[in-house]
């Protein structure tokens, strides 16, 4: 048991916060959560305890936002380590980038100022694999933590911009200004597995869209995948271990798989969900062309150029991490998640 270390995770009522927080529970962890409010925080209680987490009383609770500075003291004081977990909440893709790319990076220097201040030890911060290889092109090598987007990659979604420039930031200030205080990074490719409740990653509006026919068309692009109880091990790891500070680590599943290929998996695990998926393909040159006239298929075209042989060799050689799921056996979760929680209803 670990009942002297205690960690704050942020965002602890997002689809891989959760998961964090049950997972440190799990462990003997004294465990914070902040919440944009904390009436959320019934919710989380009563999931956690739906999914068989007891040692509730080693869990607390603080209001926090990622836009200003109330609380982030507070909940951090006492704490060893930071999982800074949440990102900005957008109900519609701002129209401004700015709008976006300000939060993110304002966000994570916020906490890692008060994580100085409060005396933590160290910050492990969930990025994303979009600020590692969106612009690595080059298929016969691998992907590597080595890699950054290059944020003027043409078809580059907002999000993923915002998400390397606040990365990029987040390194500068431990640079320059952290002083003693650790840093991490964990960049996961597409987050799916298996959810506590009806709140999952965005990744699974691609296996929605899948399901309730909302793609007309299939296109021929490459995915990677990771478990969320793999991502959550990975911080749980990259937390703990002397040799994890002052690096970035790729989660990800062995391999990569098509969409075409997930949407055969679908049709053969789940016939019952599955009889809407599109039988029809998009060519590689239709993409191409529609680019030159449409957002999406401008993202998309890029997403078909990425490099997906993706390396997970350090997370496994430096940390000893050992995904206890497959790509398929975490789309096949994601679905039965999408089923349980009845997120096809409406859609």
């Amino acid at each position: 048991m670990k009942k002297n270390i205690t960690v704050l995770v942020t965002g602890g009522n997002g689809f891989v916060g959760m998961r964090i927080i049950l997972q440190l529970l799990q462990k003997g962890y004294i465990v914070r959560a902040t919440l944009r409010n904390l009436k959320s925080a019934a919710k989380v209680l009563e999931t956690l305890r739906r999914n068989e987490v007891m040692d509730l009383e080693n869990l607390t609770f603080f209001e926090t936002e990622l836009t200003r500075d109330d609380n982030w003291l507070q909940a951090m004081t006492g704490c060893n380590f930071v999982l800074s977990v949440a990102s900005p909440v957008f109900f519609e893709v701002p129209k401004v980038e700015s709008e976006a790319i300000r939060p993110a990076v304002e966000g994570i220097l916020r906490v890692l100022k008060f994580a100085k201040q409060a005396g933590v030890k160290r910050v492990v911060m969930t990025s994303n694999f979009g600020a590692v290889g969106f612009s690595q092109t080059d298929k016969q090598v691998e992907t590597t933590e080595s890699d950054w987007t290059d944020t003027n990659t043409k078809g580059l979604s907002v999000y993923e911009k915002s998400k390397t420039l606040a990365e990029l930031a987040a390194w500068d200030y431990v640079k320059n200004s952290g002083g003693m205080l650790e840093f991490v990074t964990i960049n996961p490719v597409a987050v799916l597995g298996p959810s506590l409740d009806a709140h999952v990653s965005g990744s699974f509006h691609l296996l929605i869209n899948l399901l309730n026919g909302s793609m007309k068309a299939i296109p021929d692009i490459q995915l990677n995948v990771v478990d969320v109880r793999d991502v959550a091990d990975l911080h749980i790891l990259a937390m703990t271990s002397p040799a994890a500070n002052g690096q970035r680590f790729i989660a990800s599943a062995d391999g990569h798989i098509s969409m075409p290929e997930i949407a055969g998996m679908l049709k053969d695990n789940y016939p019952g969900l599955s009889k809407k998926i599109s039988n029809n393909k998009v060519p590689n040159w239709v993409l191409s062309l529609a680019s030159l006239f449409n957002a999406k298929a401008k993202e998309g075209l890029m997403l078909l150029k990425m490099n997906r042989n993706v390396s997970n060799a350090k997370s496994k050689l430096i940390l000893g991490w050992s995904p206890i799921a497959s790509q398929e056996e975490a789309i096949l979760a994601s679905v039965q998640s999408i089923a349980k929680y009845k997120l096809l209803d409406n859609k």
